[in-house]
């Protein structure tokens, strides 16, 4: 699988050929996992198809497969190349004397970002280990080199402090990420809304129900108060006739 991260910085000597050959002065394995598996043919990602060959191995048969331009201009690296295997590259280059800085790096860690690191990188190498590394035999320089090859490798380890453009991409996904969920919670808000909309409307028209049936409630209740009120109107006129008629009567007889 494919990333973004840092892997090994190697400095090497080219040696005029042809063939040019490219011997090894230092390395430094920043992700401390190449000598460890040994590139093996079952790994997919190896940068070379051999077994039995470490990480410098592999570079070197690259740089000297695939020589470095080198740069016109003395004390200053050129000649950059970019050679991709499934899931690493090596990006490297080369100045007048055949000093040659190489880097591994995952495909996805911008080769931009890499030529960076490489060209700071030789200015402080050349200054510090330039006339030892015209004369040095095969790793001979990869434990004084080692301090500063760490520090190089953990600064540009995370591409935020040292890729601009990376950061600013970082900062646009944190802004993009912060508006989803924005984004999310003003449609949770207007989901609430719409269903508390929706039992308002419901409340409103139970309400309305209730009131017309209280209403018609009411009316039924005066009629029957009504019929009441008549029917015991009739009763007692009914029972009052019947008592005073036949006391009028004999009354009247007398």
């Amino acid at each position: 699988m494919s990333d973004n991260k840092l892997r090994c910085a190697l400095v090497f000597r080219l040696e005029s050929g042809p063939p040019v050959s490219a011997t090894l002065l230092a390395k430094y394995d920043h992700a401390s996992q190449y000598e460890t598996h040994g590139g093996t043919s079952a790994d997919s990602g190896t940068l070379y198809g051999g077994r039995d060959k470490n990480y410098a191995d592999a570079v070197g048969m690259v740089v000297g497969n695939d020589p470095p331009g080198k740069s016109q201009e003395p004390g200053v690296l050129g000649g950059f190349k970019v050679v991709q295997s499934e899931v690493h590259q090596v990006v490297y280059g080369a100045d007048t004397d055949g000093l040659c800085l190489s880097v591994i790096t995952g495909l996805q860690y911008p080769s931009r970002v890499a030529i960076q690191m490489l060209v700071e990188l030789y200015g402080q190498y050349s200054e510090q280990f330039g006339l030892q590394a015209k004369s040095a035999t095969t790793n001979s320089l990869t434990k004084k080199s080692k301090p500063m090859l760490s520090s190089m490798c953990k600064k540009y380890d995370d591409l935020n402090n040292v890729d601009k453009a990376q950061s600013l991409i970082g900062k646009v996904d944190e802004v993009k990420v912060q508006m989803q969920d924005n984004i999310a919670a003003m449609l949770k808000n207007t989901e609430q809304a719409e269903s508390l909309a929706e039992r308002s409307d419901a409340l409103n028209e139970q309400a309305s129900v209730f009131k017309k049936k209280s209403t018609d409630l009411r009316k039924q209740m005066r009629c029957k108060n009504l019929k009441m009120t008549l029917i015991l109107v009739f009763l007692i006129g009914g029972i009052l006739a019947i008592i005073l008629v036949p006391l009028i009567m004999k009354a009247k007889n007398k």
